[in-house]
């Protein structure tokens, strides 16, 4: 059944109208949206409250311990192909020339539309840290690079509009969150604990 739940934050110190359970995004979610919109750190959340195995498409995109070296493109489809493929996951990532085969599979989405200014501040906050990133390579720490600055500030906006259509137009039960604050919210309601980076 196709829902359009929206998620309106605190009042008060509570949840205002009612976002969808958990459950109703059933065995299979998608999580989309930017580079550091925190995507890794819900799906582990989730994972951690429903068992389903959390798979992490940038672990599948790219060669394990390396300086985020893309992996031969068929290696890629077919990895996530047998992954879409299992009877439970919640699955965070983009990479939408796989997208159609995913939606095809996915019981839910949740699509994180942060701004840039929270990203960026997340990439360079996740670069200085010493814990290991949530659903990375397996490297004890990043490096900041004008690559990936430029991506964020650049080319994200634009995947942010096409992700915004994505979700318009999939039939799923979906859940829409703009800001870390709707995110924590929407994580309390559903009892979810974020542990981040």
């Amino acid at each position: 059944m196709y829902q359009n739940p929206i998620l309106q934050g605190y009042l008060k110190g509570h949840i205002v109208n009612n976002a969808l359970t958990l459950e109703a995004l059933g065995p299979r979610i998608c999580i989309m949206g930017p580079s550091n919109s925190g995507k890794s750190t819900l799906a582990e959340a989730i994972s951690r409250k429903t068992n389903l195995p959390v798979v992490h498409l940038d672990q599948l995109y790219h060669l394990p311990n390396s300086q985020w070296i893309p992996r031969a493109p068929e290696a890629f489809r077919h990895l996530h192909a047998d992954a879409v493929s299992q009877k439970n996951w919640v699955m965070e990532g983009n990479y939408t020339k796989c997208i159609e085969e995913r939606f095809t599979h996915a019981t839910g989405l949740i699509l994180l539309d942060v701004k840039v200014t929270v990203a960026l501040l997340r990439y360079i906050r996740r670069c200085y840290s010493s814990t290991p990133r949530i659903g990375g390579l397996g490297m004890s720490r990043e490096s900041v690079t004008l690559e990936m600055l430029k991506y964020i500030i650049r080319t994200a906006p634009q995947n942010r509009k096409y992700h915004q259509t994505l979700y318009d137009q999939v039939r799923l039960p979906k859940v829409l969150l703009h800001s870390p604050h709707e995110i924590k919210a929407c994580s309390e309601y559903w009892g979810l604990k974020l542990k981040n980076k």
